[in-house]
């Protein structure tokens, strides 16, 4: 493990990214983009040290942490923090990670996903008056100075399965896996209830692969041969969009893709835009299943520096913006006209309780 002053990259890290438990908490409010400068140049430096500790993945895993830390390092340039940083390369870096951190004299640690959790709660207890925040992952007994920050994205997955099912031209989309914990299956469970709808309304029967009848995980967040596997057999199997939830390993889904003979199949990317994240994913990312990560941890560092930190449990919805999906980009002369507009009302109906998503 390296310390990092300047946000830079230090230390090589496995692809593996932190998936976590998902926290039954209360919804917090939105993101906001308050503290940035009029002018757009940085803040004036002032006395408040924000500081992240990174699951396995690194902090450039295209996902996970990758936007997670972007958010220490707009704190940085919009609040005038001083940040450091430290990357894990290992479970058993991760709490001697966090003790560097407060060694450091961080006025918040900033932590990222379910392999550093017990970690997390464990340095909360031990030293109360460091104010903690933990990035998609919650507690039943959380410490009083820990935020939780957590993503209801069974209501963004929910628009993007539907938004698959209008776009499918052979009737099959799939979803697969890193893991099969909370974190991830709610994305699979949205999808699923997305493309559902879709079928209800339209008296249509597009058939999900991987999620439902079938389950599809490759039991890890490292294994990309797996991945490109799962990938490459799905599409063999008819399956035209792709949504794989398992961190980095999406990338295998995308490389499937770019190398199919039909020029047709598209992938769905997850927690961050895929269209700008993923390695040449502009021609064949669909949309995106957005998890505002950089925005709340953001605006933790904000309520610190602001003095007005509690813990406190925060969940992101398609009502506060803390979730949503992307763009269509590249393909929004390829889905069908009316889509945008129907994905926009249905957006309003979710958040008006007409449409129900999840439990």
């Amino acid at each position: 493990m390296k310390i990092s002053k300047s946000g830079r990259r230090v230390s090589a890290a496995a692809a593996v990214l932190g998936i976590s438990a998902l926290a039954l908490a209360a919804c917090g409010a939105a993101p906001t983009d308050s503290g940035k400068s009029s002018s757009g140049s940085a803040a004036p430096k002032i006395d408040y040290t924000a500081c992240m500790v990174s699951d396995e993945g690194g902090f450039d895993d295209r996902s996970f942490n990758q936007a997670s830390f972007e958010g220490l390092k707009a704190a940085e340039k919009d609040l005038g923090v001083t940040i450091k940083s430290a990357e894990s390369n290992s479970k058993t870096e991760m709490k001697p990670n966090i003790e560097s951190m407060v060694s450091a004299k961080c006025n918040i640690v900033v932590t990222a996903g379910f392999n550093i959790g017990d970690a997390t709660k464990e340095a909360a207890l031990k030293y109360p008056d460091t104010n903690f925040a933990i990035v998609d992952f919650g507690y039943e007994d959380r410490p009083a100075n820990v935020r939780t920050l957590s993503y209801k994205t069974d209501e963004a997955a929910f628009l993007a399965g539907y938004a698959a099912a209008a776009y499918s031209k052979t009737g099959k989309v799939g979803t697969f896996g890193g893991a099969e914990i909370p974190t991830v299956t709610i994305f699979m469970e949205g999808f699923l209830e997305g493309v559902n709808y879709y079928n209800e309304k339209k008296g249509k029967d597009v058939k999900v692969v991987g999620w439902g009848d079938s389950k599809s995980f490759v039991n890890n967040f490292s294994d990309a041969n797996k991945a490109r596997q799962i990938s490459d057999n799905m599409i063999a199997d008819g399956v035209d969009v792709i949504m794989p939830v398992a961190g980095p390993l999406g990338q295998s889904a995308v490389d499937a893709v770019n190398e199919s003979s039909n020029g047709e199949d598209a992938v769905v990317w997850v927690d961050t835009d895929g269209y700008e994240y993923a390695k040449n994913g502009k021609a064949v990312v669909l949309t995106s299943v957005l998890k505002k990560m950089g925005e709340t941890v953001e605006e933790s560092i904000k309520s610190g520096v602001d003095k007005t930190f509690k813990g406190e449990d925060y969940m992101g919805t398609l009502e506060n913006g803390g979730v949503d999906i992307a763009p269509f980009h590249d393909f929004s002369s390829k889905v069908p006209s009316e889509l945008q507009g129907e994905i926009d009302q249905l957006r309003k109906d979710i958040i008006a309780g007409t449409v129900k998503v999840g439990k």
